[in-house]
């Protein structure tokens, strides 16, 4: 029998190895500390960051950019909070791994499995447009979302992108909404003979009003747009023609688009549930409160209310058939954000229209095998949809 001592050291050594096993999935960390002169940090001020894993082989000189998403804070405030956690400074960010669309395994994401796979951190709260010269004073923060954006993609080009020979800037919900605004400048900073691509999961927020009648979302941007300074970081080719903040919704942008993009969202989007349609100022006796979590708690009349939504919703999409290379998967799913979870990218727990999955989807479009312009039937229709929601 092994000695006390024998077994505590054996047990030691097995800790040691599990950890080193949890660790290993763990995609490397760049803390981009050069950026911090140039004021390109997050709101607390702290250096900006992303997460990279080195492309081999045949994906040697391709790069997927996927921009994490978190919502936005449209007062002083708001993203004063975030100053105390990952959503707003970089001192609080942690290790992760890399699966869906940025997975690395053949098997669950064949098309994108060994590019370099890039996952930049968001930290400002303006899906990477703000840009406010001075710090603010009473409370230290700093608006410099589109200088954090410029810096790592920057930084990315001089890691080798500026070589690709296929690139594709993604992102989800408020990341998402990034893809979609900083696309066409994406693509004309890299390689003229590259193919460069645009997907916007969960990022397609549309310009409808709520359950009152007001337009409470078309506010909250007006609210961002100025308290960020993003107006001169949003696509000129929107800016031209309408106020700033409309052009935080996709519907006003798309048309203007160069670079060929894909959209996908969920038909009863459950951040756009929450926060466009019934929005907690627009439900003060909290009457929507269990729909908005859960879509099989709602009311025969909520879910009346929900259909309207999902048809305005459908009418603010590009309409399938305009633009042969706008790929277009909108499923009827009760979820936000679909493409970074391995079960609902390609995986057995993938939801489908058409038998067609969502990873399949992307990736025959990207290579134009096939472009999917997809809309699912209504709730409760696909029995495909888990309506779960990924962080």
């Amino acid at each position: 029998m092994a000695s006390p001592t024998a077994v505590a050291a054996m047990m030691a050594t097995l800790v040691l190895g599990l950890a080193a096993v949890a660790a290993a999935g763990d995609v490397e960390m760049v803390f981009l500390k050069s950026a911090v002169a140039k004021g390109a940090v997050c709101l607390d001020g702290s250096p900006p960051v992303y997460h990279f894993s080195p492309g081999s082989g045949s994906g040697a000189n391709n790069w997927v950019v996927h921009m994490e998403g978190g919502g936005w804070c449209k007062t002083s405030e708001e993203c004063s909070i975030r100053k105390g956690n990952f959503r707003g400074s970089s001192k609080y960010m942690k290790p992760l791994s890399f699966s869906g669309i940025l997975g690395g395994s053949d098997k669950f994401n064949p098309d994108f499995y060994n590019w370099n796979r890039v996952k930049v951190r968001y930290c400002d709260g303006s899906s990477f447009t703000g840009d406010v010269e001075a710090v603010e004073t009473s409370t230290n923060l700093h608006y410099r979302g589109n200088r954090v954006w410029q810096a790592i993609i920057q930084d990315l080009l001089d890691r080798g992108m500026s070589k690709a020979q296929n690139a594709l800037l993604s992102g989800c919900s408020a990341g998402g909404l990034a893809a979609i605004l900083h696309c066409d400048r994406f693509s004309d900073l890299l390689p003229a003979s590259a193919k460069v691509k645009c997907f916007s999961d969960a990022g397609y927020f549309f310009d409808g009003t709520d359950i009152t009648g007001n337009n409470y979302v078309r506010k909250s941007y007006k609210d961002i747009v100025n308290l960020h300074g993003s107006a001169k970081s949003l696509p000129s080719s929107c800016t031209s023609k309408r106020s700033p903040e409309l052009c935080f919704f996709p519907q006003y942008v798309i048309p203007t688009l160069r670079t060929p993009l894909f959209i996908l969202n969920a038909a009863y989007d459950t951040w756009q549930i929450r926060n466009i349609l019934a929005p907690n100022a627009a439900d003060p006796k909290k009457t929507w409160a269990k729909c908005k979590l859960d879509i099989k708690s709602c009311s025969s009349s909520q879910l009346v209310t929900l259909q309207n939504f999902r048809k305005d919703f459908l009418a603010a999409l590009p309409q399938p058939g305009q633009s042969p290379s706008l790929g277009i998967f909108i499923d009827s799913c009760f979820a936000h954000c679909q493409s970074g979870a391995q079960d609902t990218w390609i995986g057995e727990g993938s939801p489908s229209i058409q038998k067609m999955r969502i990873g399949k989807a992307v990736g025959d479009w990207f290579y134009n095998r096939h472009v999917s312009q997809l809309i699912d039937c209504p709730y409760p229709c696909n029995p495909t949809c888990k309506n779960r929601e990924e962080d």
